[in-house]
């Protein structure tokens, strides 16, 4: 029987579909303390300003903010935006490093959430979209919202 939470999303990162596009995705693992696995559990983590960095054969996120725990050691207490270990088994670090090496690619977190009790990052290998990419993603976007709505009209009508 699993845990409460297990298998949902407790962080996302909503900017990066608009902002890349992901071509490969990879579930890492992350070194935590006690009072910030705490805080994840409790959706008080934020990726929408983190990076990911490759240096030394290991992978860091940057700029992931995790709330203190309120119950938490409050004489020990962590900077919420500190950089943490991502856990990758070096065949896979080894591809994202010559991956990301291509100019306009970059390692982005997508989402955060909970498997087999352990709290998981699903990072993705993305290329920065251009200006003109953005709006003809919109412009596909209203397109199908249009179609999906005229559709619903003729069924109303058909009943």
């Amino acid at each position: 029987m699993g845990k409460k939470n297990d298998g949902k999303v407790l962080a996302q990162n909503k900017k990066a579909s608009h902002d890349y596009f992901i071509e490969d995705t990879f579930e890492a693992g992350m070194v935590l303390t006690g009072t910030e696995i705490k805080s994840i559990r409790g959706g008080r983590a934020n990726i929408s300003d983190a990076f990911a960095t490759i240096r030394n054969g290991e992978i860091h996120i940057h700029n992931m903010h995790v709330s203190p725990f309120e119950q938490g050691n409050r004489h020990n207490p962590t900077d919420p935006t500190r950089a943490r270990k991502l856990l990758l088994h070096k065949a896979q670090i080894n591809k994202l490093l010559g991956l990301s090496k291509q100019e306009g690619y970059s390692i982005v977190p997508l989402k955060i959430y909970i498997r087999n009790g352990y709290a998981k990052l699903l990072i993705g290998l993305g290329k920065g979209k251009k200006q003109y990419d953005k709006r003809e993603a919109a412009a596909k976007r209203d397109a199908q919202r249009d179609i999906q709505r005229i559709l619903r009209e003729k069924q109303k009508v058909a009943r």
